[in-house]
């Protein structure tokens, strides 16, 4: 029998006055914000009983809000017609609900179809259903679904839903001009359930600050953003049947393997990064002359001149882009393909960081339009790949007071050619890999994924 969700209460709640800091101030959308993706992401949080009781959450939730004052407000525009946020303290959506089945029950039926109802009911267009789905007694992750935003909706929604058995699911849905990547955001979803709130950095006029003048000395326009010679009009769409979610786990000791083949200096990421690059290109069998390549998502905070505080609140990444010949890729040493990744990172350095913000300036005053490259449902990265690190998101240390979470299920992820690389819940010191990829290469895939040679 299909679950049955029903709303309670639909709610804007505001920080208390005492607390508020919004002020009615406004304040800028960063180069960053502009370049990242213009919608919602949600994490979804779910507890068997005993779970934490409703009134406790949102006291929790109010308590967090107050401290970041870009939650409590809206998108609105600045005086010279920029999108711009409004500090006004207008509130949070929380929305409660009830749902007609035990908490195992229904996530043991259509997850996909039952997840849809946790979420607060926001216009949802071009939804992209990251789902990370934790074991049922601990949480339930969903990132990355994109919602519309309308000027009037609030920057941060919640929806708590309980179950028959005593169960408690959580959705905190967050605008992503608001969001951090990295760890941070976990650690401010945690204090939702906390009294311990971190004071965050919120000052986004003192973050990607435009020299005078603005010079923008690389290719910005076709690298962050969709001109007419960006990558991202080459890729083909699959239809959504064709794309499917994969999970290794690499323990401890085939990590430690790939370092030592490496030989030299490697993190975890770029040596498991090189070993994936290696083995989907040859389950891809892509013609030796062809070009791969993978944008990797770089975290900007301690790359920027001057470097921004760790405790920043908002966006501040940018890409970068290791490229090699299949032929090249697949008979390179694991070190040369690390050394690969390692050089296309270290090129997003404080002169290509401030040659951004510098673009993105310049266009402003043009009056140009920028698009962002974000993929659309059932785009096919082939013969790219594009990968992230979530191995600093200490997911299994995530306590609410109700104990750790145990284990991860594969994602569904809607786009062939994502790889996200996490700490294992279940072997210390083990990684594993949620990537996807087009049907006709999965078996291909699975036969040599484990194999170093």
């Amino acid at each position: 029998m299909p679950v049955t969700v029903e709303i309670t209460s639909h709610t804007v709640l505001r920080p208390p006055p005492a607390s508020a800091s919004g002020g009615g101030r406004r304040s800028p959308l960063t180069a960053f914000d502009r370049a990242s993706t213009d919608g919602y992401i949600p994490a979804l949080y779910a507890w068997n009983t005993p779970a934490p009781d409703n009134a406790d959450i949102v006291q929790g939730l109010l308590a967090t809000v107050a401290k970041y004052p870009h939650l409590a407000g809206r998108l609105g525009v600045d005086d010279r017609g920029r999108k711009c946020f409004h500090l006004n303290d207008a509130g949070v959506l929380v929305v409660e609900a009830t749902a007609d089945a035990d908490l195992a029950d229904a996530l043991a039926q259509d997850l996909p179809a039952h997840i849809n109802q946790l979420y607060p009911k926001a216009d949802k267009v071009n939804s992209l259903a990251y789902l990370f789905c934790m074991h049922v007694s601990v949480v339930i992750w969903v990132l990355a679904c994109v919602l519309q935003e309308r000027a009037d909706e609030p920057l941060f929604q919640a929806q708590l839903t309980r179950y028959m058995c005593g169960g408690l699911v959580i959705d905190t849905a967050t605008s992503s001009p608001t969001a951090m990547p990295g760890p941070p955001p976990c650690a401010g979803r945690r204090t939702v359930a906390s009294a311990a709130v971190p004071s965050p950095f919120t000052d986004r006029a003192a973050i990607a600050v435009p020299r005078s003048p603005p010079v923008a000395r690389f290719d910005h326009g076709n690298i962050e953003f969709r001109g007419e010679r960006s990558r991202s009009h080459s890729y083909a769409v699959l239809p959504l049947d064709r794309i499917k979610n994969l999970a290794m786990h690499f323990p401890e000791e085939f990590v430690a393997e790939l370092k030592a083949r490496v030989g030299g200096r490697c993190s975890t990421f770029q040596c498991l990064l090189a070993h994936a690059w290696k083995k989907v290109t040859a389950a891809r069998d892509l013609a030796p002359e062809e070009f791969t390549r993978i944008r990797v998502a770089v975290n900007c905070r301690s790359r920027a001149e001057p470097p921004v505080p760790l405790e920043y609140f908002g966006n501040m990444v940018l890409w970068a882009f290791p490229r090699m010949q299949a032929r090249e890729l697949l008979s390179s040493s694991y070190a040369a393909v690390v050394g690969a990744i390692r050089d296309a990172v270290g090129r997003v350095d404080a002169e290509y960081i401030q040659s951004f913000v510098d673009f993105v300036e310049l266009a402003e005053r043009a009056g140009e339009e920028l698009a962002p490259t974000a993929a659309d449902l059932g785009t096919a990265f082939c013969p790219d790949l594009e990968a992230d690190s979530w191995l600093g998101f200490r997911f299994h240390d995530l306590d609410f007071g109700h104990g750790p979470p145990c284990a991860f299920l594969p994602p569904d992820l809607p786009i062939e050619g994502l790889l996200i690389l996490v700490p294992s819940c279940e072997a210390k010191g083990g990684v594993d890999l949620f990537m996807t990829l087009d049907d006709e290469h999965v078996d291909a895939f699975k036969q040599i994924c484990y194999s170093m040679d």
